[in-house]
């Protein structure tokens, strides 16, 4: 009730500001209600809830965002919303329904995947606003070390590749998105460098995702990024455990490891009733439930 009533407060500030004129006192309103938008994520154990108020926050957000695209935490807000949407709603949905109605499943990932590319966009367009020189360096000619990215910039850093590179999972019949990999590689990287123990070692998980997924990528390094995720987060945070099962479990074929590490996911999330921790959970649970046909 309380983030309702703050998302209809911001919502009838923004109508206000609408009839303002373009000044710098506009300018100054605005940045105020990005400021309390990009502070204001939809914190809902309810799941179903979750999704019909994200939508809403996620619409009312982007509209400012056009307003103030250099706004570095609004730009995070969009794009970590727009790519766990993606995930959570759409990808999992699709996991989920695909032995019963293949063409429903489909829909649903071609969906996610126009969803990750929002998001990707608008993650690299604040980005270059801001920092034009990581974009041109981003280039795999480019030495990604040389590239100085701020500690404020790593989180919209860490969602734009992790939406670049869910949209490039989704895109293996487009060479031309598949092809920006390096990219979305190279970007998350550079993120790292900066900040490894990002996100409660959701970095370093993105990183061991993508290192397996880039052609000639060691799986050695990979495993070596889920393990520095799980000690980021003293085992206690389910992501790690699920990508490392879903990432090097299911690429190595090691059934047994595959399944020992979706246990742990699920035992240390156990109890916890916050959004990600259920999503990781349920999606823990699935995968088992899936062993016997992926192995």
């Amino acid at each position: 009730m309380l983030l309702l009533k703050r998302l209809l407060s911001l919502f009838v500030l923004v109508l206000v500001l609408g009839f303002l004129s373009a000044c710098s006192v506009q300018q100054h309103l605005l940045r105020q209600v990005a400021d309390g938008l990009s502070q204001s994520a939809v914190e809902e154990e309810d799941i179903g809830l979750a999704r019909e108020a994200s939508a809403f926050y996620l619409k009312m957000s982007e509209a400012l965002l056009r307003e103030l695209p250099s706004h570095l935490g609004l730009a995070q807000s969009v794009s970590s919303g727009l790519t766990q949407y993606a995930y959570a709603f759409l990808m999992t949905e699709a996991d989920r329904v695909e032995s019963q109605n293949l063409k429903q499943a489909q829909a649903l990932r071609e969906r996610a995947a126009r969803m990750f590319e929002r998001a990707k966009k608008q993650g690299l367009q604040t980005l270059t606003l801001n920092y034009p020189e990581v974009i041109q360096s981003l280039s795999p000619s480019a030495n990604s070390r040389s590239m100085q990215l701020p500690a404020q910039a790593v989180g919209l850093a860490y969602w734009t590749a992790a939406a670049w590179g869910g949209q490039i999972s989704l895109s293996t019949d487009s060479p031309d998105v598949v092809a920006d990999l390096p990219l979305a590689v190279t970007l998350a990287h550079t993120a790292w460098l900066v900040n490894p123990s990002y996100g409660d070692g959701a970095l370093a998980s993105l990183m061991g995702t993508l290192e397996l997924a880039r052609p000639g990528g060691s799986r050695s390094r990979a495993l070596a990024y889920f393990d520095q995720a799980i000690e980021i987060s003293q085992g206690q945070s389910p992501g790690p455990w699920v990508a490392k099962a879903e990432g090097w479990a299911l690429d190595q074929q090691d059934r047994p490891a595959f399944e020992m590490w979706l246990n742990k996911a699920i035992e240390v999330s156990s109890g916890k009733r916050d959004l990600s921790s259920q999503i990781m959970r349920d999606r823990a649970r699935w995968l088992l439930s899936q062993a016997d046909s992926i192995f």
